[in-house]
């Protein structure tokens, strides 16, 4: 069963935790080229995607609880702890600074469109959520990549 587990783990962590960390790059492409329908779609997948690495952090604990005791590991171990508030930290980011920047990319606000017209919204959209969508999603990336670090060191 440890092994089943295991598998899921890694494979949610591939294709639920992969996207999480991707989509709102992508979604300044879209941004940048104005297409708003794209970065609302984008900024929905990411919270979606944000949402269920919760499955892949529950497998996490499974697997934890079901490890060999010759390895001694539980979650006061200090590379699972830190992987634990490392990820804690880049969901938060996602749902709380990332996700509304990519939501307010896609909608300008009426001053917005009033000031430069239907055709050079997407523009101002573009400009006053690109730093929040870049660097939240940069710190997200980031500290998702010191979690895999720790998964695989295991210092």
């Amino acid at each position: 069963m440890e092994t089943v587990i295991s598998i899921l783990h890694v494979v949610g962590a591939v294709f639920i935790v992969g996207p999480m960390a991707i989509l709102p790059m992508s979604a300044m492409r879209a941004a940048r080229a104005g297409n708003t329908r794209q970065v609302a779609t984008l900024a929905r997948s990411t919270a979606l995607f944000s949402y269920l690495s919760l499955v892949v952090f529950l497998l996490g604990f499974a697997l934890v609880g079901m490890a060999d005791p010759k390895y001694q590991l539980s979650v006061t171990t200090p590379w699972v702890l830190a992987s634990i508030v490392l990820y804690v930290i880049a969901v938060v980011v996602s749902l709380v600074v990332v996700v509304p920047a990519l939501k307010r990319a896609a909608q300008p606000s009426d001053a917005d469109a009033a000031a430069v017209g239907d055709s050079g919204a997407a523009a101002v959209r573009v400009v006053a959520g690109r730093a929040a969508i870049s660097a939240g999603s940069g710190v997200v990336a980031l500290l998702l990549v010191a979690v895999v670090v720790l998964m695989v060191w295991k210092p």
